[in-house]
């Protein structure tokens, strides 16, 4: 059949107007309050353990309920899975049953930081540090002369879990990594970037005073047992509990808008939960959708989603396969999953770069995502000639965009950046080695991975509408 022919010359050009340019007052105002939210769940999700258990105390207000409770499952239920309290799962039963495929939206809630070492805690002249190991791609002299806060659990021999966060509150300490003042810092900057903060310079301040026993030994290390002592007061801990612990150190900053006008927000951790929290509103708000949706929410995407919380871990798949056992009479078939999965469809939901005119020569603008343009839609990542690439396919992204227009969602498209200037990956490559349709789309982001991103208010607004459209119409 011969595709309709257009008299129009503006359907002939592809254009991506800024968004801000023509919204209505009504969605201006959504927009505002949808970004308010966001900044407030931001805030207090800093690590995937506080977005897990965020995302699992907004979901049971709302009727959603562990799967393992459930015996059975039928048309508009709602359920669960915590992935090792690092990860969520959610999904929402369709009336179509499982045989036409989950619509999924896949996004991750781990973010660049530093982590504790093992064995962290040292003195040095009088200061006691930790000791950290960078998580992620990171630009390591960004985070030296920051404020940062120190989040995360830690196990007793007892098996007790202690939680952690110190920094954030405004009667909290903050913690610090030094750098070298300019005055003696000419050789220092003579070196490259990478190179001139080395990853084990990357030593937390965490303390200054000594403990002075009265009735004791004099310490050989009286600083670090002044901290020692005091987190065996506070929680419970010793030295030895750290090489069970899971501390992160983050930016103890607060999400806050940027501009006179207030049309971009600042935060730590964009990357990638501002598509993570549009994807989670869009499952919580699905009563009885005619097909089962889903919502991944994984771990460690930022060094290749590995480990039992990770996108490749089989335990996301578990929770699909017991969603199609306990829609139907409780027996799995192999077969009939590895069916299921191939005719799901997916939404990538991650981030990508905005074209950035201070670092132009990065970036091929016609083909770049700009802020405040909507959601993009990268049809391939990976690296230089699409190393690590999952690629969907036209007639998906064809299916895709479609469904936007029906629905009055704008969008834009692109790649990273300039072919051969690097690269990137997400979770969809592992999702499409089960035969599912999967496409990029997420939020375009300034300074991504840096401890301080930016978005545009706008984007992370209809990229929530988007999700919507998604899982609701595909």
């Amino acid at each position: 059949m011969a595709s309709k022919k257009s008299d129009n010359r503006s359907e002939l050009f592809a254009k991506y107007p800024n968004l801000y340019d023509k919204i209505s007052n009504s969605d201006m105002d959504a927009c505002m309050a949808f970004s308010e939210e966001y900044k407030a769940f931001l805030d207090k999700s800093k690590t995937e353990r506080e977005f897990t258990d965020n995302g699992i105390e907004a979901a049971e207000s709302l009727g959603f309920k562990d799967i393992e409770s459930k015996k059975k499952l039928k048309a508009g239920d709602k359920v669960y899975s915590s992935i090792k309290g690092k990860g969520l799962i959610l999904a929402v039963i369709g009336k179509k049953g499982v045989k036409e495929g989950f619509n999924i939206l896949g996004a991750h809630i781990d973010s660049p930081r530093l982590d504790l070492k093992p064995n962290p805690v040292f003195e040095d002249n009088e200061t006691v540090y930790f000791k950290t190991h960078y998580y992620g791609g990171i630009k390591k002299y960004q985070w030296t002369t920051i404020p940062l806060a120190i989040h995360g659990v830690v196990y007793t021999k007892d098996k007790v879990m202690h939680k952690i966060s110190i920094g954030e509150d405004e009667s909290d300490p903050i913690f610090y990594i030094t750098d070298l003042l300019p005055h003696l810092g000419s050789d220092q900057m003579k070196k490259s970037a990478s190179e001139f903060i080395p990853a084990e310079d990357l030593n937390v301040v965490v303390g200054g005073i000594p403990f002075n026993g009265k009735n004791e030994d004099k310490s050989k290390e009286p600083y670090k047992e002044a901290i020692l002592r005091f987190l065996n007061e506070k929680y419970g801990i010793v030295e030895k509990d750290f090489v069970t612990g899971e501390l992160e150190v983050v930016p103890a900053v607060k999400a806050r808008d940027v501009g006179f006008d207030r049309a971009f927000i600042a935060g730590y951790g964009h990357d990638d939960r501002v598509c993570a929290y549009p994807a989670l509103m869009a499952i919580l708000e699905q009563e009885k959708p005619e097909k089962t949706c889903v919502t991944m929410l994984t771990d460690k995407e930022e060094i290749g989603s590995y480990a039992n919380s990770g996108a490749q871990s089989a335990l996301y798949e578990n929770f699909l396969m017991e969603i199609v056992a306990k829609t139907g009479d409780g027996s799995l078939d192999m077969l009939q999953f590895r069916k299921v999965i191939a005719a799901s469809k997916m939404l990538s939901t991650d981030v990508s770069a905005a074209y950035d005119p201070k670092y132009a020569s990065v970036y091929e603008k016609r083909n770049s995502a700009f802020m405040s343009h909507g959601i993009k839609l990268e049809k391939y990542t990976g690296a230089r000639g699409k190393s690590g690439t999952s690629e969907a396919t036209g007639d998906f992204v064809a299916e895709i965009t479609s469904v936007f227009a029906k629905n009055n969602i704008p969008w834009q498209t692109g790649e990273l950046g300039r072919v051969d200037a690097g690269g990137g990956g997400t979770i969809s490559a592992f999702m499409a080695k089960y035969g599912m349709s999967v496409i990029d789309a997420g939020v375009p982001v300034w300074s991504m991975h840096a401890p301080y991103e930016v978005i545009s208010k706008i984007d992370l607004y209809y990229t929530y509408l988007a999700y919507k459209a998604f899982i609701e119409n595909i």
